[in-house]
Formats: structure tokens, sequence, C-alpha cells
């Protein structure tokens, strides 16, 4: 089963980051304000970025590696300009 790792803008222009197996069920929680507490209060706006992976493992890596940019670097990679990870 494929994971996905996933950026969300949001309306405050916050970027969310998390991780699904199902990401077109995932989209319709957060944009219908049932995805959680965080996107449910700033409105989940527009899928900006994702990437697929084999296992959960592989795709929380990713996540917490991602949570952990700035924001500059998080549109850095939504616009494909991959920086090296640090």
């Amino acid at each position: 089963m494929p994971y996905f790792v996933y950026i969300l803008e949001c309306g405050n222009n916050s970027l969310y980051t998390g991780i699904t197996s199902d990401l077109d069920r995932r989209m319709k929680e957060h944009f219908s304000g049932k995805g959680c507490k965080y996107t449910s209060s700033f409105k989940a706006q527009k899928l900006r970025y994702a990437e697929e992976y084999d296992t959960r493992s592989q795709a929380t890596k990713r996540e917490a590696q991602i949570k952990g940019w700035t924001r500059t670097k998080k549109l850095a990679l939504i616009k494909g300009h991959r920086r090296k990870a640090t």
C-alpha cells in the first residue's frame, strides 16, 4: 500500500504537512473541515505538493524532515527546486 506525504496551503497562508495512505479521501476530509484541528481552524485551501512512498516508515521520516524545514525551503520544494535535505 502506498503512502503519501503532502503539503496543503491554508487560509492563513500557512503550509500544513501530513501523511496518508489515501490521498483523495484525506483531501476531502481536510477541505470539508474534518481533516484535523489545524486545517479545521485555518481552512485548508489547496493541495500544493505530494510525494508517494512504498512504506509508512519512509513517509513518516520524510514528513518529519519537511516539517523541520523553513517556509522558504518548503516553497522551493513545491516549486520544484529541490534543495539538499538537511
